[in-house]
C-alpha cells in the first residue's frame, strides 16, 4: 500500500499552483458528423479557464501549472487524489484538467502507455461490466456507435501494458456531473470540451501515470 509520504513525493510534488494569466470500441462513428458533434459539446465563444456552463468547481476548469523539473514532455499524470489530470509540456510547465475516477476498487493506479487515440469512439462494455450492472450494460452488448451520448464521450486515449489493452482510457463524458467524483467503471472520465483540447496535443507512445486514490493511501509518514 502506498504512503501518505509517497504519494506527496510522486504526485502532489510535481505540479505546483497554476501560473496566471468505459471499454472496447467496436464501431467507428459517422465521421460526416464529427465538426457538427464537437460544435454541440463545445460552449460558445469557448475560453478553456472560464467558460462554464456544466457548473463545474472552478478548480477544475484548464489551467497552465508549473511542472516539477524532469518529468518527461508529453506524459499524463492522473492525482487521483484531487482529481486532477496533467499533461506535461515542453517548457516546465503542465496543463491541468478536472477529471473524475472509477468508483470503488474499480480504479486502477499504475503506469500505462497510449497506444491509440480516437475522435468520437464506439464502446462496447465488457463482459465483467455486464455481470455487474446488467440493467445498466447488458442492453448495450453489442455495442454503441460514437456520438455525443455515447459513454466514451467525444476523444478516447487507450492506455496499454505493453502490448496488452487494458480496456481503460481517458475520455470525454456526457454526464459532466461526475467530474470531480468516482463515478466511472475504470476509465478517467473529462469534460468533452476538455478532452478534444487535450487530444490534439497527445501523442501515441507517451506515458500516463495513475497515482492511487485516497483509499489507498495510508497516514504513515
Amino acid at each position: 500500500m502506498l504512503t501518505r509520504r509517497h504519494f506527496i513525493q510522486t504526485s502532489a510534488a510535481l505540479f505546483s499552483a497554476p501560473i496566471a494569466s468505459p471499454a472496447l470500441a467496436a464501431y467507428v462513428s459517422d465521421q460526416s458528423r464529427w465538426d457538427e458533434w464537437d460544435a454541440l459539446v463545445t460552449p460558445p465563444a469557448y475560453d478553456p479557464a472560464t467558460s462554464n456552463p456544466w457548473g463545474l468547481q472552478p478548480r477544475f476548469l484548464p489551467r497552465l501549472v508549473e511542472a516539477k523539473t524532469g518529468l518527461t514532455p508529453g506524459d499524463i499524470h492522473v492525482d487521483a487524489v484531487a482529481r486532477y489530470l496533467y499533461h506535461v509540456r515542453g517548457d516546465g510547465t503542465a496543463m491541468r484538467y478536472g477529471v473524475a475516477i472509477a468508483r470503488g476498487n474499480l480504479y486502477e493506479p499504475g503506469t500505462y502507455t497510449i497506444r491509440r487515440k480516437t475522435k468520437w469512439p464506439g464502446w462496447t462494455p465488457t463482459p465483467a461490466m455486464i455481470e455487474r450492472d446488467p440493467d445498466i450494460y447488458e442492453q448495450h452488448a453489442d455495442g454503441m456507435p460514437g456520438g455525443p451520448t455515447n459513454p466514451l464521450g467525444s476523444r478516447a486515449l487507450y492506455l496499454f501494458q505493453g502490448n496488452r489493452d487494458t480496456y481503460l482510457r481517458i475520455h470525454g463524458t456526457p454526464h459532466s456531473n461526475s467530474v470531480g467524483g468516482r463515478a466511472s467503471s475504470g476509465c478517467v472520465r473529462m469534460i468533452m470540451a476538455h478532452v478534444i483540447d487535450l487530444y490534439e496535443e497527445v501523442d501515441t507512445g507517451v506515458t500516463a501515470y495513475l497515482y492511487a486514490p485516497e483509499d489507498r493511501i495510508t497516514a504513515t509518514s
